[in-house]
């Protein structure tokens, strides 16, 4: 059966204006993600009157109009719109359902988003309301624009080092510019930038140190802004990346898998993508337990102004607590009057910090499916290597941690709690001193003994591939197996049945020393530029920085301007990683097929 004629010249018209039609469609796309960032950035960031955000609203409402059009041509050019629908289904319903509000308009008030949504937690203006849904539905759009974007690291030369550190820099910095809007903040106007920097590598680096009070110093929209950093930062932008392009049906190639390995050191290059699906499962699984968890557990002493705003605090301290943030929304922090007492609250806030902090893999190892069927059938299997050294490392250290605050600040900041209550209490300061930056008791009364412990705990911090920082669980144990296998004379280092490679000691080594640098560096500066502050405060908040804890003696908010820059200098190489850096910034590995003669010298 022949073709139309006509039809069949209209295909081949088609066929032949597609290169510089997708180039069109592919320059209106960028424009038009483009407007609408500016337009909605415009919208949010500043104060706007009604007469203004209708005006936003009905420019962002015509770029939805065009992202439509643009839609439709992508698959008018495909030539096989049936195809393209399939592998296009997140479009094309997004596009749908915003066909369906359009045509529902002409006979109902108002728009059946509207009207599904609209409760007795919202009470808004139609107005207001439709640039909710336009700006979401937009949103939505950027997204999956973000993940389309993510398919081309494969064109990318640089190595994953420098990519992952680069992320990092570009969150950090688009960050700051966001809350430097006048929206964010309470006083209306522009947060300086040296303060926007610090709060933001503040956030993406998941540290939690603050030069402003969190709690009132930014808006409703400045601490959301914040909280999206530090689940950004926490998870990896690149993850997310990866991530959304996979559930939005893009395949990944070998070079997204290289990278995510690297990101997560998976065991395989197969695994690596299956591992990044598993984590933001049991990720998303683990902050909605919390935040459920934390709502419940506030406690008669804790007041709040609307059922929506104790779900916001619910949700905010779930994920800084599991992100390892130690963000709050408290001017001190869980040692705010009726949130020091919630002892159920803190058991909660703890668990939720372990959980983050235990490391990526480990947390696969431990609750994936597939990994938990394994072990009902083979109860012999035993849990991987990393997966022990970074429960077992992490458990002594919190016991050790424990016992330590316990004994020595039981008649200090915790003189006024029963047993049980002191018990808790330690147990929370060594849970997150480790990395999280919480605290429930005043740290500018701790002796001095106990700042030394707590700086102890903060340089190792949590484990590899975690949301935490500092040297790493793993980076102690294999320094502390190498001298233990110096002492018994062995020249390689066995654990649990296992040869570590030498490259394994020699990563721990530069993790090692580079952090001792680093530290060093920066507290000698830090003592030029804050000299009249103490040595120990000094100290506590630099090693603080840098393993990226977040607790401080009361010296952040008197950081000079110089003094701040040397902080954030620290969380961020503290976030990225030492190693991650080194990699980043050195010349290209290249093999050397050669060996020189060995030489002895003198050691110690």
């Amino acid at each position: 059966m022949s073709r139309n004629p006509i039809f069949e010249r209209i295909i081949n018209q088609l066929y032949l204006s597609r290169p510089i039609a997708y180039k069109i469609i592919g320059i209106s796309r960028f424009f038009i993600t483009l407007a609408v960032v500016l337009g909605i950035v415009y919208a949010i960031g500043f104060e706007l009157d009604q007469v203004r955000l209708q005006k936003v609203t009905f420019w962002l409402d015509i770029a939805l109009d065009f992202y439509i059009i643009n839609f439709i041509a992508r698959g008018i050019y495909s030539l096989k719109m049936k195809e393209f629908l399939l592998s296009h289904k997140f479009e094309f319903a997004l596009i749908l359902f915003v066909l369906l509000n359009k045509a529902t308009t002409h006979h109902l008030d108002n728009y059946i988003f509207e009207l599904l949504l609209k409760s007795k937690f919202i009470h808004t203006r139609h107005s207001n309301f439709y640039f909710f849904f336009v700006s979401l539905c937009l949103l939505f759009i950027f997204i999956n624009e973000f993940a389309v974007a993510s398919r081309f690291l494969s064109n990318l030369t640089i190595k994953p080092a420098k990519l992952i550190t680069l992320s990092f820099l570009s969150l950090i910095l688009a960050g700051a510019g966001t809350l430097m809007l006048p929206a964010m903040t309470t006083s209306g106007g522009s947060m300086p930038f040296i303060d926007a920097l610090f709060t933001s590598t503040s956030a993406v680096c998941v540290t939690g140190l603050i030069v402003v009070d969190t709690a009132t110093y930014f808006t409703t929209k400045g601490q959301f802004v914040i909280m999206l950093l530090f689940q950004l930062g926490g998870l990896g932008i690149i993850a997310f990346a990866v991530f959304f392009s996979g559930i939005l049906g893009g395949q990944s190639n070998i070079k997204e898998q290289m990278l995510i390995q690297d990101y997560l050191s998976s065991d395989s290059l197969k695994d690596s993508i299956e591992t990044l699906k598993v984590i933001f499962k049991m990720t998303f699984l683990i902050e909605a337990a919390a935040a459920v968890g934390i709502y419940m557990t506030w406690g008669s002493g804790v007041q709040f102004e609307s059922q929506l705003q104790k779900i916001f605090f619910s949700v905010f301290h779930a994920i800084s607590a599991f992100c390892n943030a130690g963000f709050s929304l408290y001017t001190n922090n869980l040692y705010e009057a009726g949130v020091r007492d919630a002892y159920l609250l803190h058991v909660i806030v703890a668990a939720t910090i372990i959980c983050g902090g235990i490391g990526f893999g480990a947390m696969k190892d431990l609750f994936s499916i597939k990994r938990l069927r394994e072990r009902l059938e083979k109860p012999w299997m035993e849990w991987k290597l990393g997966t022990r050294i970074s429960i077992w490392v992490s458990f002594f250290l919190i016991i050790f941690g424990t016992l330590c605050f316990w004994f020595l600040e039981k008649n200090n900041v915790m003189s006024g709690m029963n047993t049980g209550q002191s018990i808790i209490s330690a147990m929370f300061q060594s849970v997150s001193t480790r990395t999280a930056g919480f605290n429930t008791v005043d740290f500018s009364r701790i002796k001095t003994s106990t700042v030394l412990i707590m700086s102890f705990l903060m340089f190792i911090g949590a484990s590899s591939g975690s949301t935490g920082g500092g040297i790493k669980t793993s980076t102690f144990f294999v320094m502390l197996s190498s001298m233990y296998a110096n002492i018994r004379g062995k020249s390689r280092i066995e654990i649990g049945k296992r040869e570590l490679p030498k490259e394994a000691l020699f990563n721990a080594n530069a993790i090692f020393v580079f952090a001792i640098l680093i530290n060093a560096v920066s507290i000698i500066l830090l003592t030029i530029f804050q000299e009249k502050s103490p040595l120990q405060v000094i100290i506590f908040e630099q090693i603080s920085a840098f393993s990226t804890c977040g607790l401080s003696m009361g010296l952040t908010s008197s950081l000079d301007y110089w003094s701040k820059w040397i902080i954030i200098n620290s969380m961020f190489l503290g976030r990225v990683g030492s190693l991650t850096f080194i990699v980043a910034i050195s010349s290209s590995k290249y093999s050397k097929n050669y060996k020189y003669p060995s030489a002895n010298i003198m050691v110690g």
